[in-house]
């Protein structure tokens, strides 16, 4: 394994030091421990592309995508909309279940689904995409593949958010929710035309962080997309070299990361520079929709300790 010194005598610093201790955790006991050392320290870089895709994905589920267009939020204000996501999914994953951000986080997502009607079943292969796809993205275009103590850890760690959620049914095991995954989206991918508006309003944001480099970093993403999923919005499939070359830079970029020392200093969501919408700070209560019509809806796991919102 490679090796890198520090200077000034500091002790060697080895490239899979964090790699050595998520294998001496327990991954049931210890998954967002895990899920941190993964998110934060190995692949911050790549969980936040993996996440992005994964919930683009969604929204070729034509009664998620309809519901995302006729909610307005990712074509009117699709930064905010990133934004709010992001920091919410962050909330958690950096203050954990029990921690008073990290519930506030999980009342908003819940107050803010329950004022539609999202089945079940909708909600369950949401979640199975958080799970699935950071996996097969990171097996492909991180600098090294995910271990099975990783892979548990982030079942696990999902398993225990979809609680929080109330989702029913929840996949046990990673094998379990990439079924779940594959089924769904056989059954349910299709066209929808809201679902498309939401789709183009999506890849322009991202598109639109890079300036006049816009037009490249869309063909880029396209290039990215299954073929199931181009067919679902109706998108022209990207040519062989494109793809190629797209794949390959990814691949590249792992080789490069490879080499580096191992990062010392967790990197969260809200220090990404996506992040746009939040210059002066944020509180958690705050981010997220406010519909007039809302529910009331907090957690379903009861907690001892439990604290007014912040």
């Amino acid at each position: 394994m490679l090796e890198l010194r520090r200077t000034r005598g500091r002790k060697t610093v080895r490239r899979y030091d964090w790699l050595k201790e998520i294998r001496r955790l327990d991954p049931e006991r210890d998954f967002l421990r895990i899920y941190r050392i993964t998110a934060t320290l190995e692949f911050p870089w790549d969980i936040t592309r993996a996440l992005e895709l994964a919930l683009y994905r969604t929204y070729a589920v034509p009664s998620i995508g309809r519901l995302l267009a006729e909610t307005a939020e990712l074509t009117d204000r699709t930064q905010k909309r990133y934004d709010d996501t992001a920091l919410l999914l962050d909330a958690v994953l950096e203050h954990g279940f029990d921690g008073a951000d990290g519930r506030t986080a999980i009342r908003r997502i819940n107050q803010m689904h329950r004022s539609y009607d999202i089945s079940n079943e909708d909600m369950r292969y949401v979640l199975c995409t958080f799970v699935v796809v950071p996996k097969r993205w990171i097996d492909r275009y991180g600098w090294r593949r995910l271990s099975t103590h990783e892979t548990h850890a982030i079942a696990a760690y999902y398993r225990t958010l979809g609680r929080h959620m109330g989702i029913t049914e929840i996949p046990e095991t990673f094998e379990d929710f990439e079924r779940c995954l594959d089924a769904y989206e056989d059954a349910h991918f299709g066209w929808d035309e809201g679902a498309r508006r939401v789709s183009d309003a999506t890849l322009d944001l991202m598109a639109g962080w890079y300036g006049p480099l816009a037009p490249v970093v869309r063909g880029a993403s396209m290039a990215l997309l299954d073929d199931p999923l181009l067919d679902a919005f109706r998108y022209e499939r990207p040519g062989p070299a494109v793809r190629t070359a797209v794949r390959g830079a990814l691949k590249l970029r792992a080789k490069a990361v490879r080499l580096l020392p191992p990062r010392r200093k967790p990197h969260y969501a809200r220090q990404n520079p996506e992040i746009k919408g939040y210059p002066n700070g944020f509180r958690v209560a705050d981010l997220g929709t406010f519909p007039a019509a809302r529910r009331a809806g907090g957690c379903p796991v009861p907690h001892t300790d439990e604290q007014p919102p912040r």
